[in-house]
């Protein structure tokens, strides 16, 4: 099984943060999780579960963050991974249908229940994150933890400029996925789609019309330039552009994703790249990719 295999490698080499969703598979990913969790006789306490919430059933009534599927939906995951509580429960992207004080009351409601130890946003906005904040402190409930944001070499500006100043008023991290952008970043798209790969799945189109656009070719001429810092530090671009997501003070963990256990050790070989990462190299990356963000203390110089 190769998923217990995966999981085996990553615990082993210190990894004990395992992401999940109720939408993974329907539900199918986090069975598999608790099985192999109840296999391997790992002790719970060594482990770091998080689920997220938001696509749930067919019915109306089992999707968004209503209380009602907040409630529910969380019930349904620990059924699945056969736990008793996950240690964060991520809103998988905001609910404009649900008014926030009803959200922050249902994560306060599951917390306080002994469900899930903290509670997080995935894909909200700063903005966002902010209104739920002051809404727990108004009504004394419990405030989110984490933001799980997309952040690699080509997309910045949440991670980098938007969430720096929770990190600093109200004290969120951030979680990253995608560190190597759906595969982009490892070069294997540079002469076009492999049929092996994720962009020639059907229910992947948008990811081959990205790679194949203007910016797409653009972003493959970048990346071979960053193949030769990669072979400077004597590490692969995947290894690099993980060590670069892990430098960034705000990032608390970051996700990865692997479909075998050879890819696997390759990118948990990143944490030895991490102290190559000088101010140095980061500024010669920052001039290969040209996308830093400018941050607003910029301007009055």
């Amino acid at each position: 099984n190769v998923a217990e295999q995966l999981m085996t490698i990553a615990y082993e080499n210190g990894v004990n943060l395992f992401d999940t969703a109720e939408v993974y598979s329907a539900g199918k990913a986090e069975i598999i999780l608790g099985n192999i969790i109840k296999k391997k006789c790992l002790r719970r306490s060594s482990l770091v579960i998080t689920t997220k919430l938001y696509w749930g059933g067919k019915a109306e009534t089992e999707r968004g963050l209503s209380r009602k599927h907040i409630i529910e939906g969380l019930k349904g995951s620990l059924q699945r991974l056969q736990l008793e509580y996950v240690d964060v429960v991520f809103a998988n992207r905001p609910d404009s249908n649900t008014p926030m004080e009803e959200i922050v009351r249902a994560m306060t409601h599951i917390i306080n229940h002994g469900m899930s130890m903290y509670w997080g946003t995935s894909r909200w906005s700063a903005m966002e994150i902010m209104e739920a904040y002051s809404v727990a402190r108004q009504f004394n409930l419990i405030p989110p933890v984490c933001e799980q944001a997309e952040y690699h070499l080509f997309q910045r500006d949440k991670v980098e400029m938007q969430l720096p100043e929770l990190y600093h008023k109200i004290g969120v991290g951030v979680v990253s996925w995608s560190p190597l952008a759906c595969g982009i970043i490892t070069g294997k798209y540079e002469n076009g789609i492999p049929e092996s790969s994720r962009a020639s799945l059907k229910s992947y189109q948008w990811l081959k019309e990205k790679i194949l656009s203007e910016d797409g070719r653009k972003q493959q001429a970048k990346l071979k330039e960053l193949t030769h810092i990669a072979e400077k530090l004597s590490c692969t671009l995947p290894q690099l552009a993980i060590a670069w997501c892990l430098r960034n003070e705000g990032v608390s963990s970051v996700l990865l994703g692997t479909s075998n256990p050879a890819q696997l050790t390759e990118n948990l070989g990143a944490i030895q790249v991490l102290p190559k990462i000088t101010a140095h190299v980061a500024s010669d990356i920052d001039k290969i990719l040209g996308n830093r963000p400018q941050s607003k203390k910029d301007y009055h110089h």
